[in-house]
């Protein structure tokens, strides 16, 4: 095969050297638009070199949680489940009440849900950090401020 047409794939100590630190603010950004802009970047397609068996993806911030948007009437109507493991377990929580308790959990599960289901997904996903106000303290990663 000729090597001037082979198709670039990143080495993980490559992925390493070249990650990125990228900053989200999501005030009034809806929901799973802006859920499926980071999952991209954790997953690193955003990148020309994208290798699907290598996490060459770049860290997220996200900032102001607490201000994201649903469209609709998901405001009332959507609901969180958990199952305990127990009979009769199942928790529900509705949208607003978590927005309310833990708006970096809304995000977080909106986020994990468009990643793969598998170990690299994990580690993926380890690279996400979210913030309910407008302060953040991983000043030493020196995020690139993105607007989408």
């Amino acid at each position: 095969m000729n090597q001037k047409h082979k198709t670039p794939l990143l080495t993980r100590k490559e992925a390493l050297d070249t990650r990125k630190w990228y900053l989200f603010d999501a005030t009034g950004k809806t929901l799973g638009r802006f859920a499926a802009e980071v999952a991209k970047i954790l997953r690193g397609k955003h990148r020309p070199e994208y290798t699907p068996n290598v996490d060459c993806g770049d860290g997220v911030v996200i900032i102001n949680a607490e201000k994201i948007a649903v469209t609709g009437m998901k405001r009332a109507r959507k609901i969180y489940h958990k199952y305990t493991g127990f009979i009769g377990g199942m928790r529900e929580v509705p949208y607003s009440t978590m927005i309310a308790r833990n708006p970096e959990m809304v995000l977080e599960r909106a986020i994990k849900g468009m990643m793969p289901k598998t170990r690299l997904g994990g580690q993926q996903v380890k690279k996400l950090r979210i913030f309910k106000g407008a302060a953040h303290d991983l000043k030493a990663q020196q995020p690139t401020p993105v607007n989408i």
